[in-house]
C-alpha cells in the first residue's frame, strides 16, 4: 500500500522525511528508507543520483516550500557549479555529521531569517560596553525584529510558526545556549564566530565575500520540535496591530502608518505600543473566586460586578485574585470565524482577597507568608490586600482575633502592601468597581509599551504582557537550586522574604552555605556566621538567634531534638 501511495506522488522525494505526508508512511518505514539512503551514499559516493528519469526528460523542480537553499549573504545569484549535485547538497545540508566520516557541512542561516536576526542581535548586544553577555527573550525579540522579514510574535497565515521558531535550530546546531528560568539566551563559541562573520557581511552591504563557502541547505528550518512549541507556547499569541488613536496625542518619535490590517499584522513587533483609544481596561478575576467553596458567596461577587456594569474576564491567575489588563481592540478578519486575540498588558495593580477565616487558615498552614512573597516578586509594583470581615464567625476561629489584626498591620507596615478592609462581598465588589473606573480614567490618554519582566527600569507606561506575567508566576514550575533554597529558608520561623534574599546574596545555594560552615574554625563561628548579614531597607542584622537556627538545621548530622 505504501508503494501505491508513492507511485501516485508526482514529484521526486529527497529524503524519507518528506514521504511522511503520504498515506501508509510512518516513522518505521521512513527510518528504514533513510538508513538505506545513507548506505547508498556510502557505497556510491555523495554525488550518486537517487532518481532516474527517461533520457531527455528534465527532473521536475523540487518544492521550495520544503527545501529552500540558503544563498550566500547579500547575493541573489547562484553558483553554476551547484546544479550538478543538487540532490546530495540537499541531503547534506542538515548541519549534522555525515556517516562514513565525511566532512560536516556548515549551517548558515539565510539572510533576514529568524536565525540570522537572532545571531546578529545577540552579537551586537555583546559588543556594547557593560553588556551582561546574555539577553532575555523579549529583549532579544525586540532587537532582532528589525533584522528579520518575518514577525517574531505573529505567525504567517496558515502557519503556527514564527521567526522565533528558528531558535530551536540554533540551539541544536550549538550556536545558541538557553539557560536559567526565565530563559537567558547567549552565543556559544561557534555562534559567536558565525555571528561575527554575519556582521562582517552585513557591513559589506553589497559584497558576498563576507561569508564564504558554497550555498548550504537547512533541512530543519521549517521543522521545529513539538516540545519547543509547548515550552514556548506563550511566545506566539495571535496578536494584531494597534488601531489608529481616537483622540489623544502620539508620543514624540511614534508614527501611525496607513497600512492595511493584514500588512500591519505581518510587520507587528513585540515592542509596538498600545495607543490611546485603542485598548480597554478589563478586570481579570481568578476562576477560584467564582467557583468552588462557598458557591453562593462567590456567585454573588460576579452578580454584583455585573450589576455595577463592570466588564470582567474570568481566567486562571497563577498569583493574586484580581488584576487589570489593557486589552487591545481588534477588528474581525474577513473569512475568519473569531477575531484575533489582542495584545494584553498587565497594569501595576494586583489584589489578593482574604476573608478573616481564610486568613486564619493561611497563617496556620504557611500560605500567608508564601503568598506575600510571591506577590512581591510577581513583577507588579502595587500589590493590594483586600481583607473581608466574616462577622460573628471571627469569634470561633482557631487564632485569636488580636493575632489576626496584628498580621494585617504587619502586612501593611512591614511588608509594604496597601491593605483595604471591607465588611462583605458587596463592599468587595464596590471596591473593585471603583478601582476599575479609576484605572480607566487614569490610562485613557496614555500610550502603553510592552517591557520584559526582568528589565530594571519600569516606567509607569511600560507594562508586562499577561502571558509573560502569568507564566512567570506559576507556583509549581520547574525550580532552580537557588529557588528551592529560598523556599527552604522561608519555611523557618522568623525568616521573611527580605531576610532570605539577604542570606542568598551571600550564599546562593545550600552547597555554598555548607562550604562556608566548613571553613569556620569553631562551633561559635558557625552559629554566628549569618548574624551580621543586613537585610531590608533599614539594613538590620539577621541576628544570632536566626543564625543559630539555620546553622542547626543545615549542619546538624542527625535528627533535630
Amino acid at each position: 500500500m505504501a508503494i501505491n501511495s508513492l507511485k501516485k506522488y508526482p514529484l521526486p522525494l529527497q529524503s524519507a522525511r518528506e514521504a511522511k505526508i503520504l498515506q501508509n508512511f510512518g516513522d518505521g518505514i521512513c527510518k528504514v528508507l533513510d538508513d538505506k539512503l545513507q548506505r547508498h551514499y556510502k557505497e556510491h559516493g555523495a554525488d550518486a543520483p537517487i532518481h532516474s528519469f527517461p533520457i531527455g526528460v528534465d527532473p521536475p523542480r523540487r518544492r521550495s516550500r520544503k527545501l529552500a537553499t540558503s544563498k550566500p549573504l547579500s547575493d541573489t545569484s547562484r553558483d553554476p557549479s551547484d546544479r550538478g549535485d543538487g540532490n546530495s547538497k540537499r541531503l547534506l545540508g542538515d548541519g549534522g555529521k555525515e556517516k562514513g566520516g565525511r566532512r560536516k557541512r556548515e549551517y548558515l542561516p539565510q539572510k533576514r531569517t529568524g536565525g540570522y536576526a537572532v545571531l546578529l542581535a545577540l552579537y551586537r548586544h555583546c559588543q556594547i560596553a557593560g553588556s551582561k553577555g546574555f539577553m532575555f527573550k523579549m529583549e532579544l525579540q525586540r532587537d532582532a525584529q528589525p533584522l528579520c522579514d518575518k514577525s517574531f510574535t505573529v505567525p504567517d497565515l496558515g502557519s503556527k510558526y514564527t521567526a522565533w521558531s528558528s531558535v530551536s535550530t540554533l540551539i541544536q546546531k550549538d550556536l545558541l545556549m538557553k539557560t536559567h528560568s526565565p530563559a537567558r539566551y547567549s552565543l556559544t563559541e561557534l555562534g559567536l564566530a558565525l555571528a561575527e562573520r554575519l556582521e562582517s557581511s552585513e557591513r559589506g552591504s553589497g559584497s558576498d565575500r563576507g561569508v564564504g563557502g558554497p550555498p548550504t541547505v537547512d533541512l530543519t528550518e521549517d521543522e521545529v520540535e513539538e516540545e519547543e512549541d509547548a515550552d514556548e507556547g506563550e511566545d506566539r499569541p495571535a496578536e494584531t496591530p494597534a488601531c489608529v488613536a481616537q483622540g489623544g496625542e502620539v508620543e514624540p518619535g511614534l508614527t501611525i502608518s496607513g497600512k492595511s490590517q493584514a500588512a500591519e499584522t505581518q510587520s507587528r513587533v513585540l515592542g509596538d505600543p498600545l495607543l490611546p483609544g485603542c485598548y480597554d481596561i478589563v478586570l481579570c478575576v481568578d476562576f477560584i473566586e467564582t467557583t468552588g467553596g462557598s458557591s453562593v458567596r462567590k456567585q454573588e461577587l460576579g452578580k454584583e460586578l455585573q450589576r455595577n456594569g463592570v466588564t470582567f474576564d474570568v481566567r486562571k491567575l497563577n498569583v493574586g485574585d484580581f488584576l487589570w489588563v489593557a486589552r487591545e481592540r481588534v477588528a474581525p478578519v474577513p473569512g475568519q470565524l473569531r477575531p484575533p486575540a489582542g495584545k494584553e498588558l498587565v497594569l501595576d495593580y494586583i489584589i489578593e482577597r482574604k476573608r478573616m477565616d481564610d486568613l486564619c487558615g493561611s497563617i496556620i498552614d504557611g500560605r500567608f507568608r508564601e503568598q506575600k512573597f510571591r506577590l512581591k516578586r510577581c513583577g507588579l509594583q502595587r500589590p493590594i490586600y483586600l481583607v473581608e470581615e466574616c462577622g460573628s464567625a471571627a469569634a470561633h476561629l482557631s487564632i485569636p482575633e488580636s493575632t489576626l489584626q496584628q498580621a494585617i498591620v504587619n502586612t501593611q507596615v512591614v511588608d509594604g502592601f496597601f491593605v483595604k478592609r471591607v465588611q462583605d462581598v458587596k463592599e468587595s465588589a464596590a471596591y473593585l468597581t471603583v478601582m476599575t473606573r479609576q484605572l480607566q480614567k487614569l490610562y485613557q490618554n496614555r500610550t502603553l509599551f510592552c517591557r520584559s519582566r526582568e528589565e530594571e527600569e519600569n516606567p509607569s507606561c511600560c507594562l508586562i504582557s499577561f502571558a509573560e506575567f502569568n507564566h512567570g508566576a506559576v507556583k509549581n514550575k520547574c525550580q532552580t537550586v537557588r529557588e528551592v533554597f529560598a523556599r527552604q529558608l522561608m519555611q523557618i520561623s522568623g525568616i521573611s522574604g527580605d531576610k532570605a534574599a539577604a542570606i542568598m546574596e551571600q550564599y546562593s545555594t545550600v552547597s555554598s552555605l555548607l562550604q562556608a560552615y566548613e571553613q569556620c574554625h569553631t562551633e561559635t563561628d558557625r552559629e554566628k556566621l549569618l548574624s551580621s548579614i543586613r537585610y531590608g531597607k533599614l539594613k538590620r542584622n539577621v541576628g544570632p538567634a536566626l543564625s543559630r537556627t539555620v546553622y542547626q538545621l543545615y549542619w546538624t548530622p542527625g535528627p533535630l531534638s
